[in-house]
């Protein structure tokens, strides 16, 4: 572990105290949709539905750090589904520890290329993202530090107890929006952790974002490489965002997955759109996958749409 990583983590640790808060604020916001959908050509539709409510408090302590708890509960889990709370200041930036759902740097940042709804490469059956994405999930610690002239810092580990590997998982990340260009963001990003007892696992990202009034666009690319030829994979993703107006949004994106053991790229490409009025929002978005998971069959390229209406409250 560099030391760079080391300090991020100490910051981290140290911030682990108890706090009590004088006078807090509580809320419950919830969300219901929605969806109609096709993952291939030879699939029928079928509709699905989703829904959520998220129980929110926050308070501020005496020597003025906010602290903040989340829990959320939704048709996929019998209990709380994501749950954390956090502690921030403008000094320290934000310290989150999330007992269910966390999302590490890697998970946060895996695929941050605009679109109006979707990924190109979502939606398809079998289509792989095979995009770093990080460990996530249960006991997850995060800190995030303020901005410093437009760059900021962000760590996440995982102690081996709990993660899904053979090891600990660390990973840390840079965010630099510029001062001298409006609206250009670029971010770079890592992760590491042991397979097994004999491999490890490196992932990395990078990316670039630039909006300009109501156009946006980004690229991004992506590496995870775990020792051997079938499992380094390298993604490039591009997109393009335009907000017709303050409610109605479209998209173009594409994506390509080059497997490090295979001759033949996974491409994707994609349209999403999404309109909102109020707290009800209508969106959707059509996806062509060619040579879905590197195969080469003609049974291997495929469409996909999905088309959703939402509520929140």
């Amino acid at each position: 572990m560099n030391n760079f990583k080391k300090i991020g983590l100490s910051a981290l640790a140290g911030s682990l105290v108890a706090f009590s808060v004088n006078a807090g604020e509580m809320s419950v916001t919830g969300s219901a949709s929605m969806s109609l959908s096709s993952t291939a050509d030879t699939t029928a539709s079928a509709f699905s539905q989703a829904d959520s409510l998220t129980f929110a408090g926050s308070g501020e302590t005496d020597g003025g750090l906010t602290v903040s708890v989340s829990f959320e509960v939704d048709g996929d889990n019998a209990g709380f589904d994501d749950r954390s709370f956090s502690v921030a200041s403008d000094t320290i930036g934000t310290v989150t520890f999330s007992g269910s759902g966390g999302s590490s740097v890697m998970g946060s940042w895996d695929d941050v290329v605009p679109n109006a709804y979707e990924e190109p490469w979502a939606l398809t059956a079998g289509a792989s993202a095979d995009v770093v994405n990080g460990i996530g999930g249960t006991n997850l610690l995060r800190w995030d530090s303020p901005a410093f002239s437009g760059a900021s810092v962000h760590v996440a580990y995982q102690d081996a107890a709990q993660a899904t590997t053979a090891s600990t998982y660390t990973d840390f990340g840079i965010k630099v929006s510029p001062e001298m260009v409006e609206g250009l963001e670029l971010g770079y990003a890592e992760g590491s952790y042991d397979t097994s007892a004999t491999l490890s696992t490196d992932e990395s990202t990078m990316y670039v974002k630039y909006t300009m009034g109501a156009i946006s666009v980004g690229y991004q690319t992506s590496e995870i490489d775990a020792g051997t030829a079938d499992t380094t994979d390298e993604t490039v993703g591009m997109g393009v965002s335009y907000a017709v107006s303050d409610d109605f949004s479209v998209s173009y994106g594409s994506h390509t997955v080059d497997y490090g053991d295979l001759t033949t790229d996974q491409e994707s490409t994609g349209f999403s759109a999404s309109y909102t009025m109020g707290g009800m929002t209508l969106a959707g978005a059509v996806n062509s996958t060619d040579n879905v998971a590197g195969a080469t069959a003609s049974t291997s390229d495929l469409d996909s749409y999905e088309l959703t209406l939402s509520f929140a409250f």
